[in-house]
This record gives C-alpha cells, sequence and structure tokens, in this order.
C-alpha cells in the first residue's frame, strides 16, 4: 500500500525544501514528476518487447493504474488553470468589448472555485491512492478476555464486517472459523474483496471492547470482554515471493465435526515459515488441496504484513500510523450497550447509534476515521 505515497515522500524532502516556494507550487513541481514518469509507463505498455512479459506488463498496469488516480486531477487541474489566463488576459485587455470582459470576469471566479476544489482533490488522492488501491484484504477477529462472552462477541463483530460488506458490494469468504458451543467464534478468518476494501475495513484492526449483559449472566450485571481484530492486505504473487525451501509443511488428519472422512484423510495442513517463525493451520476444508491454498493466501498475507511494518517503522515522521497496521493490543474502539454507544478512542468519538453499526451501517464512523487520516498525512508531509 505504500507505491505511490513512498515515492513521493522519498524522491522529495518537503522539510528541505526552500521556503521562498508554497504549498501549490512545491506540490505542482511534485506532480509534474509524477506526470512524467506516467508517460513513460504509458510507452513502456505500448512496446511490443514489454507487452510479451507478462510479469513486467503486470507490474507496470499496477503503477500505471495508481498514478491515474493523481494524475488525471491533475491535467485538469492544468486545464483549468490555462482557462483561467485566458479569462485574465480578456479581462486584462482594454481593447475587449466590455460585455465580453463581464463574461470572463464572471467565469474566472467560478474557474478559481474549480481550481481550488481540484487541488483539493489531488491533495486527497496523493495520501488516499495506495489505500483505495488495495482490493483485498485478510481480516482475523479472535475472542480475547472474557471467556464465552467474548466469543459471541467475536461473533457480532463477524456479522457486522459481513453486513458491511453486503452494504458496500464487497465478497467475503471465511477461510477458517473455530466456533463454540454457544454459537461464538474463539477466532474466525476472513477474506474480504472488492474496489477500495481496505480504505474502509483499514481502520478495524486493534483491541474491541464490549460492555454489556452478557447472555450467560442471570443477574443482570454488566460485564467488560474483548475480542481483537488484524487487517492486512493480501498480496498479490508479484508483491511477494516466498521461497519454498524455507516453508516447512506438515500434513495431519483434521479433528473436530466433518463427518468420518475429516478425522481418516490427512487433510488438516500446516506450514511453518523459518525465516520470520510465522506458522498458519488449516483444517476447515475436507480436501487437502484447498486447505493447502488457503493456508499459503493467509501465510503470504502474514508475511507481506511483517514487511510493510518493517518499512513503516522507518517512515513514522512521514506518515500516520494509525491505519493498518493491525495493532491488536492498542485498543480502538468500545461498544456500550447500555447506552448505545460506541466510542472510537483514536478520534475520542462518541456516537449513540450502536444499534445501527451492529447492523453494518458503519458509513459515519468509517468516515470521521478517514477525515481524520487524511488530515494527518497531509500534515505530515506539509500540505
Amino acid at each position: 500500500m505504500s507505491a505511490i505515497f513512498y515515492v513521493f515522500v522519498r524522491k522529495v524532502d518537503i522539510k528541505n525544501m526552500e521556503n521562498t516556494k508554497t504549498v501549490e507550487e512545491r506540490l505542482l513541481a511534485k506532480l509534474d514528476e509524477l506526470d512524467k514518469r506516467f508517460r513513460q509507463l504509458e510507452e513502456g505498455m505500448n512496446n511490443p518487447k514489454i507487452a510479451s512479459v507478462p510479469e513486467k506488463i503486470v507490474e507496470l498496469s499496477k503503477e500505471h493504474g495508481k498514478l491515474s488516480h493523481i494524475i488525471h486531477p491533475y491535467r485538469k487541474y492544468l486545464e483549468t488553470k490555462d482557462q483561467i489566463n485566458q479569462a485574465r488576459a480578456i479581462i486584462e485587455d482594454s481593447s475587449s468589448d466590455s460585455e465580453f470582459r463581464q463574461l470572463a470576469t464572471e467565469e474566472l471566479a467560478e474557474l478559481e472555485q474549480e481550481k481550488r476544489k481540484i487541488f483539493e482533490e489531488i491533495k486527497s488522492a496523493l495520501v488516499t491512492s495506495d489505500d483505495n488501491s488495495i482490493s483485498s484484504v485478510i481480516l482475523e477477529i479472535r475472542a480475547g478476555t472474557g471467556g464465552e462472552e467474548a466469543a459471541l462477541f467475536a461473533g457480532d463483530l463477524l456479522n457486522m464486517y459481513q453486513r458491511l460488506s453486503e452494504r458496500k458490494g464487497f465478497k467475503v469468504e471465511i477461510l477458517d472459523a473455530s466456533p463454540t458451543d454457544m454459537g461464538g467464534f474463539r477466532e474466525v478468518i476472513l477474506n474480504i474483496s472488492g474496489k477500495g476494501v481496505y480504505s474502509v475495513f483499514g481502520y478495524e484492526g486493534g483491541g474491541h471492547r464490549v460492555q454489556r449483559v452478557p447472555k450467560t449472566e442471570a443477574q443482570g450485571r454488566i460485564h467488560t470482554s474483548a475480542a481483537t481484530v488484524a487487517v492486512m492486505p493480501e498480496p498479490e504473487d508479484v508483491d511477494i515471493e516466498i521461497k519454498k525451501e524455507d516453508v516447512i509443511e506438515h500434513v495431519s488428519r483434521a479433528g473436530g465435526p466433518g463427518g468420518q472422512n475429516v478425522n481418516k484423510v490427512s487433510s488438516a495442513i500446516k506450514l511453518e515459515h523459518i525465516p520470520t517463525g510465522i506458522v498458519v493451520s488449516m483444517r476447515d476444508e475436507r480436501s487437502q488441496h484447498k486447505n493447502r491454498a488457503k493456508a499459503w493466501r493467509i501465510l503470504k498475507a502474514k508475511i507481506y504484513e511483517l514487511e510493510t511494518t518493517k518499512r513503516k517503522a522507518q517512515r513514522d515522521q512521514q506518515r500516520s500510523l494509525m491505519i493498518g497496521s493491525g495493532d491488536r493490543s492498542q485498543r480502538i474502539r468500545t461498544y456500550n450497550f447500555p447506552q448505545n454507544r460506541v466510542s472510537d478512542h483514536r478520534i475520542n468519538l462518541d456516537l449513540y447509534c450502536l444499534d445501527k453499526i451492529m447492523m453494518g451501517e458503519m458509513d459515519e464512523l468509517i468516515e470521521a476515521l478517514q477525515t481524520y487520516d487524511k488530515e494527518l498525512r497531509l500534515k505530515n508531509l506539509g500540505i
């Protein structure tokens, strides 16, 4: 999720730029560089020699797609600036017809407003284009402290995210699940995919706390339980490469429900990545092949997350670490059922519509997080 944004901050040290330059001048200078790169990508994609290499054309297409969200409004911005200059030339030309000059004056005001609007769109695109380009995530929900009530809450979070996905038109696939007897989950792993999925779910990583009267409570006392969520971008094959010799595969019989076939056939898969120590187990499917494929997807996502976390540590001064970390230790939100209140502790936001949020109606909450995060990123860039 870092290609465009980090190319931007790596190539240009904003703090060391000339103080005499305005924000607009500094930004336009960088956008001009990105426009040149965009043209190079188009030339490369049209080159028959490059087009004959699938891996290379995929790489160029991905970068081209990310840049397009920035370059298209930038070119529109330049066109608007040209129109503004033309309108001003008419206004300043004393030989022009007075009525014609009046029309140019009216048009100038509209063009100036349009230019400011496009400029804001460009700034937003610079810091969000990478998040918007991620179309698949692995989301893990784990019950924390609170016993069976925590497992039930994990199930409630699962339902909330499934409903949110349905509202957004995302596809949800349950990769693995450990249900409890009362209908909760000790752990559940999802794949959620769709355009811009990370810009929606990227804020969910961390600790989620619930305050309510559990179903198991006979005296009506309010208990506090917790669940944790991790959100990991699912890398494409071109994003990460894992050497097969670095992975040890263990095959065993799957236990639990599923009939005689589950216990007799060696279908459970455990992958151990030696360099990182990451271990992934998968026994959800009866098919060994399907379990292996799911295990590899999760392993890639975990290694990709580990690598991006390392890179983020080197860039803390350039951007907010608010989203994408998947840090389970950070308490991000409290769900208070008696007060019908949800509190997001990162932005000190209280919303008294918990019933709607649990039904997946999370737009107000997500938009508040997106706005705050964008403002922090722009501030860190000096824009």
